[in-house]
């Protein structure tokens, strides 16, 4: 049995909900008791997120934001430190930090930005982390790695909280979840994505059976801090719904995917309120996924089961 840890969910918004401001759907979030607000880094989708998290920051009092994920390629650790530093600093300690190796292919090919083979981009974005880590942390830094020489800067600002903010890394693949597993405070279990789109063979990577293996390799990292570990599971699709295997028969086509292999991958909602809350415990019951990332166009559908589960 997965250790247990309280339900909470969040919203993943790349501008505002339908129909409202910014300012608007923020507050919203926050009042609809989702514990998170958090905005993708992908250069086709919507705001910037650390303009998008600082907003929200001061728009808000008790929600949390956040970054699911930053792409530790886009960005120099020693900028992107103080921004975070920053961010936490107005948020008064409610930033949650994502980052991953990146993955999306057409994001490096508009950019320009060379997509090295994923052991580099791995290993950049674990030098990344220490960096950050070590710019939050009192007095000078200094580190000399592959990618990256700091020397004697001391980070400023520092963030709110001493040991700064709570570190959220998404992982697919074997060597990443045991990184995850040892450095990380929530991790993101998700499907790997190889060819750098979403496709069948990412599909077939958020199924039952390979979530039990990456579960695996997440433990195998933590060793004893496994059950310290918040597990989060970003919702590829999530809706409310009377007919859960229509829907899913509609959209297996789109993921080359078996209907109810479907519904019963970790990444997918379908469903009554009263069956996504079955989901949500059976889910948490196997592999320990607490945390919901809710897409921003189903939020709203989905308020009464974050009112009805969050703290449970």
């Amino acid at each position: 049995m997965a250790h247990a840890r309280r339900l909470r969910f969040a919203v993943e918004l790349q501008g505002p909900l339908s129909g409202m401001s910014w300012a608007d759907s923020v507050r919203w979030v926050e009042d609809a008791g989702y514990s998170t607000l958090f905005v993708p880094d992908h250069f086709n989708e919507g705001l910037g997120p650390l303009a998008a998290m600082a907003s929200a920051a001061v728009l808000t009092t008790e929600l949390n934001i956040g970054s699911l994920v930053l792409a530790a390629d886009y960005r120099h650790p020693v900028v992107l430190a103080r921004e975070l530093a920053t961010i936490d600093q107005l948020s008064e300690g409610r930033l949650e930090l994502g980052i991953g190796a990146g993955w999306m292919a057409a994001d490096y090919m508009s950019s320009g930005i060379a997509m090295d083979p994923p052991k580099v981009r791995v290993d950049r974005m674990i030098e990344a982390v220490t960096v950050i880590r070590g710019l939050f942390a009192g007095g000078p830094f200094s580190f000399f790695g592959d990618h990256f020489t700091i020397t004697d800067l001391d980070g400023s600002p520092k963030p709110h909280r001493p040991e700064g903010p709570p570190l959220l890394i998404g992982a697919g693949a074997p060597r990443m979840l045991r990184y995850a597993g040892a450095t990380a405070d929530i991790v993101g279990v998700n499907p790997s994505i190889h060819s750098g789109e979403v496709d069948a063979a990412a599909a077939r990577d958020a199924q039952v059976d390979r979530i039990d293996a990456k579960v695996d390799w997440l433990r195998e990292g933590a060793g004893e801090r496994f059950d310290d570990l918040e597990l989060n599971a970003w919702l590829a699709v999530a809706n409310v719904t009377d007919d859960a295997a229509g829907t899913a028969e509609l959209l297996a086509p789109a993921f080359e995917a078996d209907p109810v292999a479907l519904l019963d991958s970790p990444m997918v909602l379908l469903g009554t309120i009263d069956e996504l809350a079955d989901q949500v415990l059976a889910r948490r019951e196997r592999w320990g996924y607490s945390y919901h990332v809710v897409p921003g166009d189903s939020a709203v559908e989905f308020a009464p089961l974050v009112a009805r589960m969050t703290g449970l």
